[in-house]
């Protein structure tokens, strides 16, 4: 390739990487004042070489042109895939605190909260089908503020990849959650104590409007937390020691052998002092089943009679709800397919020890007819856990007369074989009464021999 069409093929290659995901994001302000108010708001992630395009619909305080310096928000929406559907965003109003649990003490060396962190905040929450983040924003002071818009710099970002994880009966849970933390002033930047500050993290699970603690963790901080419970295991850490950031760090989170009653709604909270970042999670967990029918490989019966009843096993498979079964019959003389006749209902539910259920669907067909010979009747079984066209197993009817042996013919067979084996057993009564009366004669001769020769 030619120097030229090469840069012009570079050019736009890093123009596609870089125009990559959408370039604002559409939020609702929800502000209680009495009463939830909401009102239109942006995020202005990328501009174009014209500067920020005028929104004359927002109040240039809601229009927010956005400086990442950790990066991770911009990098998160960058590979933001185009034919996703738009994620919801709402922000509000932040007030710094300290966190109220005991184990997170640690985090707020002085009582008071620093004037450095006075001034507006904006909590941002963005959830989709990609990710799920929370940013801490700060606005720029009002003399600093454009006439159609207004510069906020994020702070903390809490992001995590997985935002609906759906993980197989008895196989692990890896939740990843990354976060990103750059200080709200250069005098912070600056300060003797360079480097990450000391962070909290938490993970709960949400049940019945409750969070129940699955472990807590605060790294390079002296202090007791809670022990974690169900084997959870959190990888917390910052991944760089900068002096004076940002920096980036990591709360993934691991629970070994998942079981039904561990679905829920996970909350991820990291705790810097006076700031907190959290998002959710919805786990799910699934198992798909194994199905078999019975009688197998073949059902028999003769014109007129009703075959078998067949019985459509659904073994080990969560959850419970959404199993549909369909019989179908397939073949045949006369070809096609179609639905099956018969009467047809689902057993109850069988429950095992690793939380799995287990079900069966029932067949009875009508008395068969020489027209139904060779057909395949197969059930078809719908699960959540499994693809839409489902999983299915089937078994062939066989007519008899039609084809192998007839009834009769089945009774001529069984009577031959009768007649045979008693001939047989005659035979060998026969051979076995003659050996011996030859051996009883031979013993009587020898016997007589020996009388003659001894007088």
């Amino acid at each position: 390739m030619e120097p030229l069409p090469l840069l012009i093929a570079v050019v736009l290659g890093l123009a596609t990487t870089v125009s990559a995901g959408p370039a604002a994001v559409e939020c609702w302000f929800v502000e209680d004042s009495g009463s939830l108010a909401k009102r239109p708001a942006a995020l202005l992630l990328r501009q174009g070489p014209r500067g920020p395009p005028p929104r004359p619909d927002l109040d240039p305080k809601l229009y927010f042109k956005v400086d990442d310096p950790a990066g991770m928000l911009l990098a998160a929406f960058r590979r933001y895939p185009a034919g996703a559907p738009a994620p919801h965003c709402e922000m509000s109003r932040f007030i710094p605190f300290p966190a109220s649990a005991n184990w997170a003490r640690g985090l707020i060396p002085q009582q008071n909260c620093p004037r450095a962190l006075d001034g507006d905040w904006l909590l941002v929450s963005v959830s989709s089908t990609v990710f799920s983040l929370s940013v801490l924003l700060r606005p720029q002071p009002e003399p600093q503020r454009e006439p159609d818009f207004t510069m906020a710099t994020v702070v903390l970002t809490v992001l995590t990849h997985s935002p609906n994880p759906r993980i197989q009966l008895g196989k692990d849970a890896v939740l990843d959650l990354s976060f990103a933390y750059m200080p709200p002033t250069l005098e912070d930047a600056l300060s003797p104590a360079a480097g990450p500050p000391p962070f909290g993290l938490e993970w709960r699970r949400q049940h019945r409007g409750k969070g129940h603690l699955l472990l807590a963790a605060t790294p390079g901080l002296a202090g007791e937390t809670p022990p974690a419970q169900e084997k959870a295991v959190a990888f917390a850490a910052w991944d760089d020691n900068e002096p004076w950031g940002p920096w980036t760090g990591n709360g993934t989170f691991w629970l070994p052998a998942v079981k039904p009653f561990q679905e829920g709604i996970y909350l991820a909270t990291v705790h810097l002092p006076y700031l907190q970042g959290q998002v959710s999670l919805q786990l799910t967990v699934h198992k798909p089943p194994k199905v078999s029918l019975t009688p197998a490989p073949l059902v028999w019966a003769a014109p007129g009679e009703t075959p078998p009843e067949l019985l459509c096993l659904v073994s080990h498979f969560y959850p419970a709800a959404g199993l549909r079964v369909e019989w179908e019959r397939r073949g045949g003389p006369e070809g096609g397919s179609g639905k099956a006749e018969g009467e047809t209902w689902l057993s109850t539910v069988r429950h095992h020890s690793d939380g799995s259920v287990s079900q069966a669907g029932h067949l009875r067909l009508p008395p068969v007819t020489a027209k139904q010979h060779g057909a395949r009747y197969a059930c078809r079984v719908h699960h959540p856990s499994l693809p839409a066209s489902g999983r299915s197993a089937e078994v062939t009817l066989e007519v008899a007369g039609l084809s192998g042996p007839s009834i009769e013919d089945s009774i001529g067979l069984f009577l031959s074989a009768f007649l045979l084996l008693g001939l047989i057993k005659a035979l060998g009564w026969m051979a076995a009464y003659l050996t011996i009366h030859k051996d009883s004669k031979a013993k009587v001769t020898a016997a007589s021999l020996d009388s003659k020769k001894s007088q």
